[in-house]
């Protein structure tokens, strides 16, 4: 099975809703996803043209059918960096759509974008995401960036993760 990484459609619309409606889905998320509606889901979708700080895009199959959504956030808070972020459909969980998705986005962050480091953090208590994390390669660390931690000031226990650019390690 082939799968792509593109530019979010308005036809995306209702099976991101689908996750968002999910409670094994969203249940560590920060946000309350559940009120989300299809129209909220389409003005996301509209809206993700016109950010520079953030990229959000869609992995897909080979057939174009969206899968979840990976994105870079607050790129450039600090320097060089952006926080990424990746959640998928639950009939995408365990297939290798989030394996593909957060390669290729680190990368098109490092290739294209010219970022040294993307980071992201998950709830302690969301062991089948860390052990993902870990199971392929990403390294936990501790120093977090200050502008990183200010934004999950209630979230309770974070690790963070990093993937840093090839050339800067």
């Amino acid at each position: 099975m082939s799968m792509q990484l593109r530019a979010l459609e308005a036809g995306d619309a209702k099976l991101m809703a689908e996750w968002m409606h999910d409670k094994n889905v969203c249940r560590y998320m920060k946000k309350d996803f559940g009120s989300m509606t299809v129209e909220d889901c389409e003005r996301f979708i509209a809206s993700c043209s016109s950010s520079s700080e953030d990229l959000h895009m869609a992995v897909a199959d080979d057939s174009g059918e969206y899968m979840g959504t990976v994105s870079l956030k607050h790129i450039g808070l600090t320097e060089g960096t952006a926080e990424f972020a990746i959640v998928v459909r639950s009939c995408a969980m365990g297939k290798g759509y989030s394996s593909f998705g957060i390669a290729a986005v680190i990368k098109l962050g490092f290739e294209k974008m010219g970022l040294k480091r993307v980071i992201w953090c998950v709830s302690r208590d969301n062991l089948r995401a860390e052990r993902f994390y870990v199971r392929n390669g990403y390294r936990q660390f501790y120093d977090v960036p200050e502008e990183y931690r200010q934004l999950y000031p209630d979230y309770g226990e974070l690790d963070w993760f990093e993937a840093v650019r090839p050339d800067d390690v």
